[in-house]
C-alpha cells in the first residue's frame, strides 16, 4: 500500500504533456518528507490536482496500484537475451 512506488509512472506520464511544468518537483513535494505512506485517497487527490493532464490519463493513473504496477519488468523478463 505504498503509493510512493507510483511516482515513476506518474512522472513519466506528466512529462508527456509540455503544459505540465516541473513534474519532478511536483512529485517530490508530494512524496517526500512524509511521516506515513501515501494513502489511496491522497494519491487520487494528487492525480486529480494535476493541471494539464487529460481526464483519460488521470483515469489510467488512478487505476494503477502498488500491488499491480510492474513497469517494464514483464517486458524485460520476456526479452532477456542469453549470451
Amino acid at each position: 500500500m505504498h503509493y510512493e512506488l507510483l511516482a515513476e509512472p506518474v512522472q513519466t506520464v506528466m512529462r508527456k504533456y509540455p503544459e505540465i511544468k516541473d513534474p519532478y518537483e511536483k512529485l517530490k513535494e508530494f512524496t517526500r518528507g512524509r511521516d506515513a505512506p501515501i494513502t489511496t485517497e491522497e494519491y487520487e487527490e494528487f492525480i486529480e490536482s494535476i493541471e494539464g493532464m487529460p481526464d483519460a490519463e488521470k483515469t489510467n493513473m488512478k487505476n494503477l496500484s502498488p500491488a499491480t504496477y510492474t513497469g517494464y519488468a514483464a517486458y524485460l523478463a520476456k526479452n532477456v537475451k542469453r549470451y
